[in-house]
């Protein structure tokens, strides 16, 4: 096994808060030293996943981080992979202790975005796919959002009314949570009242653009023993694939794809494949699992997650909700900490986050949001531009 240590998980809540993401990361970064029992001299590297909005540091996070907490010599990375930037800088982090290139990793995330949805950025990028869907198809983000929800209604039989069980379950976890945004529990007729952005998806169906910071300090399993974390939470796999040929369901902001004519589709999806490369690298299965944080950019999205991470067949995603299965006190519980649509999307420390979360599930300090007994815990989400993004834990 290649495990590193959780030793500190640390956030800053998420909110708008208007600061700079620098001023995010960096308390985020203090709460999870704090949380290890370390002092900032102890670090011997900082990865920062990166942010494109907030101009130049944003670019340069690993430096911007180590510099805000002050100079003390630590190497530094800094990774951008859109909304997979945090499951990259721990896979980054992971390579630099198993490498022997560091004992002990500081890797931080953080946000400050703009009002409404993600807009492109300014300037003629004919050659940027994400540039082209906005400026050629006028599809921002909850148009492709709305787009996956149709497939699935016209696939499975899907419907609003289970869109909505996916807000209403998330908002309950996150009104146990400190650190979300949204701390309302919000019922099925409050969902399907709000406004629609983009049919047949509802305002309260969509995640907000939120600021927010998450950090974490991993480190080898033996720097964990000699400071005192005999058990710690383990970090077991981290999967960071991209799609492979051909790439049968198209995903924005790519407005093309290669051809499946002559080539038959892979067995699995993109997103599937993501989970199964953690599967097979942690050496379990979706049933060994305690629970999951998926990447709920959509209610829809969300049943889309629960197949692709094995714990369902193709189809019956809706069902594994109606039943229970995936609610705190279910079977398997899905997004404890309330997911995106309880704290918005903060894109370079999300991934991040949900690994915060597992950690506290893992170490049984969840407070109210706890899974009894939680061993094994797994995150999904995907980055724009082909980036997979999960992690497994264990305890």
């Amino acid at each position: 096994m290649n495990d590193i240590a959780v030793l500190g998980a640390g956030m800053h809540p998420w909110g708008k808060w208007g600061r700079s993401f620098v001023s995010y990361g960096t308390a985020a970064a203090r709460a999870a030293l704090a949380d290890a029992g370390l002092e900032w001299s102890d670090i011997g590297s900082v990865v920062g996943a990166d942010t494109m909005r907030c101009g130049y540091p944003g670019y340069v996070a690993g430096a911007t981080f180590a510099q805000a907490l002050g100079w003390q010599g630590a190497r530094v990375t800094s990774v951008y992979a859109a909304c997979a930037s945090g499951a990259q800088a721990i896979g980054t982090a992971r390579a630099q202790i198993l490498a022997g290139l560091a004992d002990v990793v500081l890797v931080v995330g953080a946000d400050s975005t703009p009002k409404g949805f993600f807009a492109p950025a300014g300037g003629e990028r004919p050659g940027d796919p994400d540039w082209l869907r906005f400026r050629l198809l006028g599809a921002t983000n909850p148009a492709y959002f709305a787009l996956y929800a149709r497939r699935r209604m016209a696939l499975y039989g899907d419907t609003a009314e289970d869109f909505a069980r996916v807000k209403v379950k998330n908002a309950a976890a996150g009104a146990l949570n400190p650190l979300a945004r949204y701390r309302a529990r919000v019922t099925a007729e409050e969902v399907a009242a709000s406004a629609v952005v983009a049919d047949p998806l509802r305002l309260l169906d969509i995640c907000a653009t939120s600021d927010g910071g998450a950090a974490l300090v991993l480190s080898s399993m033996e720097f964990a023993r000699r400071h005192g974390h005999p058990a710690p939470v383990r970090v077991r796999a981290v999967s960071t694939v991209s799609p492979t040929y051909p790439k049968a369901v198209l995903d924005l902001p790519d407005i093309a794809t290669d051809s499946a004519a002559a080539v038959d589709p892979a067995p699995h999806t993109f997103r599937a494949s993501i989970a199964r490369a953690a599967y097979e690298e942690a050496g379990i299965g979706p049933e060994d699992l305690s629970l999951a944080e998926v990447y709920d950019l959509s209610t829809a999205l969300e049943l889309e997650w629960y197949e692709d991470i094995g714990l369902c067949p193709p189809g019956e995603g809706a069902k594994l909700l109606r039943d229970g299965a995936t609610a705190l006190g279910g079977r398997l519980p899905v997004n404890t900490s309330g997911g995106l649509g309880s704290f918005g999307e903060a894109v370079p420390a999300q991934a991040i986050a949900q690994v915060c979360e597992l950690t506290r599930q893992l170490r049984g300090t969840a407070g109210d949001r706890q899974v009894p007994g939680a061993r094994v815990g797994i995150t999904a989400n995907q980055g724009l531009f082909g980036h997979g993004s999960a992690v497994v834990a264990v305890r």
